[in-house]
């Protein structure tokens, strides 16, 4: 058998790893998690469903949380023995199953470093996801269709429970928007780097000239926040439409007038529900997306106002934040970092981590600038 030697290697994962729960503050997530628990068994936590439902996804994230960090200790410790098994046993088959972990530990820890970047007010949220198709006619409601599957395959591998909200069929191919939830901790940290235009280019499967076509779709990420409560949202403001729920092709799914498009009047935004079963859960869920913009949009025009005043005014993120190509050297390319993955089937079947991760790497570094 060759030799194995990864002590070196263990040994800067435990120092990673040290950091890591430093940054954690293990010992204060105990702390929170044991008062969560208390108030989660608080006999009348129930009389007020609202606050019992914010101290149960509290105490749900803060355990997932927890449970993360905790996992990757075990499997450090776990490796270590591994090795000494190996060694003792000089069995090439042990030897080759640390290594393949040590890989795997890698990857999982250099994930959580990233997650110890997310130090945003709002980044330990959960998010609310909209993707809109843009230009391109079908060739862009097919993407925006692709990039929603994407997302969700991306959700299900870390196992994120997820709600889609709305759907909105084209009348050919794919969707004109969809917005969905996903609730885990760090979500909109850690989903908020795909916010943008994205490109894709591909020979057209709708077309009969065997042509390279452009298309885009935009993706929108915002924090649920319970602070939306605060913003106060005249009736005046508000046109209100309801229509019945319809599935692809504009096909009728629903029999009564259950979904809700709440119209913004002063500012144009529009928020569309459809996935609740009545039209008073679907009005409900509307104005909390609703109230959620706005206050971003609030804060965004503040924080514009202060550039304005100091005199620097610049663009977060440019128009296309990446690029997909389907024909000829088959890449997706991130374009504010320059990464880059040779296989866009496995991106669009969830892998996105690495993408996602090149971009926390690069929003905390200009932030720091």
């Amino acid at each position: 058998m060759q030799e194995i030697d990864l002590s070196a290697d263990i040994q800067a994962l435990r120092n990673t790893y040290a950091d890591i729960r430093a940054v954690v503050d293990v010992p204060a997530l105990e702390s929170e998690i044991a008062r969560l628990s208390e108030a989660a068994g608080a006999p009348d936590l129930w009389d007020d469903p609202e606050a019992a439902q914010k101290v149960t996804s509290a105490l749900s994230h803060r355990q997932a949380e927890l449970k993360r960090v905790s996992e990757v200790g075990q499997r450090l410790d776990d490796l270590e023995v591994l090795v000494e098994l190996a060694v003792e046993m000089d069995d090439q088959e042990s030897a080759d199953e640390a290594r393949g972990e040590l890989a795997s530990l890698e990857k999982a820890i250099s994930q959580l470093e990233v997650q110890t970047l997310l130090d945003g007010e709002y980044d330990d949220r959960s998010a609310v996801v909209t993707i809109r198709s843009g230009a391109g006619g079908d060739d862009a409601t097919d993407f925006a269709e692709m990039l929603l599957r994407m997302y969700l395959r991306w959700a299900e591998r870390h196992k994120y429970a997820v709600k889609v909200m709305d759907t909105s069929y084209a009348e050919g191919a794919g969707i004109k928007s969809a917005t969905f939830e996903i609730d885990a901790p760090y979500a909109y940290g850690t989903l908020s780097v795909e916010a943008g235009t994205h490109r894709l280019a591909r020979i057209s499967p709708f077309g009969s000239a065997d042509k390279r076509q452009t298309s885009f779709a935009a993706v929108e990420v915002i924090p649920v926040m319970e602070e939306a409560v605060e913003v106060e949202i005249p009736e005046t403001d508000i046109r209100v439409d309801v229509f019945r729920s319809s599935g692809p092709g504009g096909q009728s799914v629903n029999t009564t007038d259950s979904a809700v498009r709440l119209t913004h009047i002063p500012t144009g935004i529009v928020v569309s529900m459809q996935n609740e079963k009545s039209q008073i859960q679907n009005r409900a869920a509307a104005m909390r997306v609703l109230q959620t913009r706005l206050l971003l949009l609030k804060r965004e025009e503040e924080a514009a106002k202060k550039k304005e005043l100091a005199g620097t005014i610049t663009a977060s993120w440019g128009d296309q934040m990446r690029s997909y190509f389907l024909y000829g050297q088959q890449l997706v390319k991130d374009l504010r970092t320059g990464y880059e993955v040779g296989n866009p089937a496995s991106v669009f079947d969830g892998d996105l981590d690495g993408l996602i991760s090149a971009g926390i790497r690069w929003r905390k570094r200009k932030d720091d600038d």
